[in-house]
């Protein structure tokens, strides 16, 4: 094993940096490849039973809009368990820990790969409870990780968004599956082993991870891991505990309570209730929600709007399906720009009397503005009914929601205290989960009154992705508020 100190750490660190990155590309977001795997189950029959004849000016056809309903179903209740269940998982990841975190997500997510690998268009049922477990433990696969940007200081912005990157990315695990299909291999071969996988889960569990937390700022002579730091593992879980202590104890104050000196109160002493309650998460809520919103529904779309586009045609669906998925695997590569964005000050120095919170918190308004507006770019071109205009909305969706993932986890991590990270990452992403619900009514919206079209409904959704552009705005008033506070402050005392 690697030692404990000096450069034996730095090696560990970078080993469990690259070991999880490929955790979170191999097997985390594998859910939102969903459009390739809906291909697959369609050719198996999944649900067919859903589909009926109807005669269209003398033709007979099937009508398989109730099959396309009850897969879209499926995907969205998936979604909405990925988010809505971060809130218990981050209170037990707070509480208990990265192991046994780590450990009710493996088993989680073993369940749901077995139970697509015996699965069959007889009991097409399996596929509710297969895809949310998926959707769970593959999102606890990526909250235990993003602590590891904790071991690389004034990286760690870039360190969560590529986590968050190589989760998006690990959705072009369907379009492997979906192009060993096309080759021959069975769905169930592919699902079986993506199960077995979970043996290395469990190894890195015991061998590359800590049994509590990463803790930020590290603590002199941090250690973690096999033979390296029983002892400082549980020293670090109290000091930890005592912060949750002291942090609960407080009395109540609000997000932006200032000191007579204008600056903010040290993150350490906010209780969690006034982070929850603060402006600062309202906005950040609305942020994420809607953009949120626009990417589930447009994923959970996608197939049968390429057979609108297509006029039905299956290969041209089959390839536009194929490069979605492509594109999904440059999610790793986009997600660091959004950190190196936020990290850009870290460098630089700080203005006379600016906290380093602050100067944290005025590094993100630039990360908060462009996601925003890189969500209206794509929702506008998904608008479009153009088909071979969807290659560049390929494109601007995996840009865009790598930027959203990574910043929201970046933000959280800078603007509230870390002994609440787990909490508030869960309730954010719990909050937004109930407005993705959203996507099935707008999904039988589009079905139904509209025929198949979703132009309208897409037009209602890029109006309501210009609300996202509120977070950072507020942001930036904040910073100004506290920059003119600094100001007045330096003027009395010179005087």
């Amino acid at each position: 094993m690697f030692g404990c100190q000096g450069s034996g750490l730095r090696v560990r660190s970078w080993f469990t940096l690259i070991s999880g990155l490929v955790e979170c590309l191999g097997f985390a977001g594998a859910v939102f490849g969903w459009a390739s795997l809906v291909f697959v189950l369609k050719t198996e029959g999944y649900f067919r039973s859903l589909c009926v004849n109807i005669t269209i000016n003398g033709t007979a056809v099937d009508d398989c809009s109730r099959q396309d309903e009850q897969l879209s179903l499926i995907f969205t209740i998936a979604s909405f368990m990925n988010n809505f269940l971060t809130l218990p998982n981050g209170f037990l990841f707070d509480h208990f820990g990265t192991t046994v975190a780590r450990l009710l997500g493996i088993s989680v997510y073993t369940a749901g790969m077995l139970l697509i690998a015996f699965s069959s268009p007889v009991n097409s049922i399996l596929l509710f409870p297969a895809l949310s477990f998926i959707a769970v433990g593959g999102i606890l696969f990526l909250v235990t990780n993003i602590q590891v940007g904790n071991l690389f200081g004034m990286h760690r912005s870039t360190i969560i968004t590529l986590y968050n990157g190589a989760f998006d990315s690990s959705s072009a695990v369907f379009l492997i599956i979906k192009l060993l299909y096309e080759d021959g291999v069975s769905l169930k071969g592919s699902f079986l082993f993506l199960a077995c996988c979970s043996v290395i889960h469990l190894v890195r569990t015991f061998v590359l991870m800590p049994r509590t937390h990463i803790p930020y700022p590290l603590p002199e002579n941090y250690t973690y891991g096999v033979n390296c730091g029983v002892t400082r593992d549980y020293a670090v879980a109290k000091i930890e505990e005592k912060n949750i202590q002291t942090s609960q104890a407080e009395e109540e104050m609000p997000f932006e309570g200032t000191s007579p000196q204008g600056q903010n109160t040290d993150k350490m002493e906010r209780s969690f209730k006034s982070c929850l309650l603060s402006w600062f998460f309202l906005w950040h809520l609305l942020w994420l929600s809607v953009m949120q919103l626009r990417h589930y529904l447009f994923i959970g779309t996608l197939n049968p709007m390429l057979n609108h586009l297509a006029a039905g045609d299956p290969g041209l669906v089959s390839s536009y399906t194929n490069a979605f998925a492509f594109t999904q695997l440059c999610g790793i590569l986009c997600a660091p720009w959004n950190g190196l964005i936020m990290d850009r000050h870290k460098g630089k120095q700080r203005e006379p009397g600016q906290s380093e919170q602050e100067a944290d918190l005025k590094a993100t308004i630039l990360s908060l503005s462009l996601t925003a507006l890189q969500c209206v770019l794509f929702s506008v071109c998904a608008a479009t009914p153009i088909l071979p205009l969807q290659y560049l909305t390929f494109i601007l969706q995996v840009l865009n929601r790598s930027f959203l993932y990574g910043g929201n986890a970046a933000f959280i991590s800078v603007a509230f205290p870390s002994v609440h990270f787990g909490k508030l990452f869960g309730m954010v992403m719990a909050l937004s989960a109930i407005v993705s619900l959203l996507q099935y009514p707008c999904f039988t919206l589009i079905k139904g009154p509209l025929g198949g079209d979703p132009l309208y409904v897409n037009i209602g959704l890029t109006v309501l992705s210009l609300l996202a552009f509120i977070n950072p705005l507020y942001v930036y008033l904040h910073c100004r508020r506290q920059a003119a506070q600094r100001a007045s402050s330096n003027k009395s005392a010179s005087s």
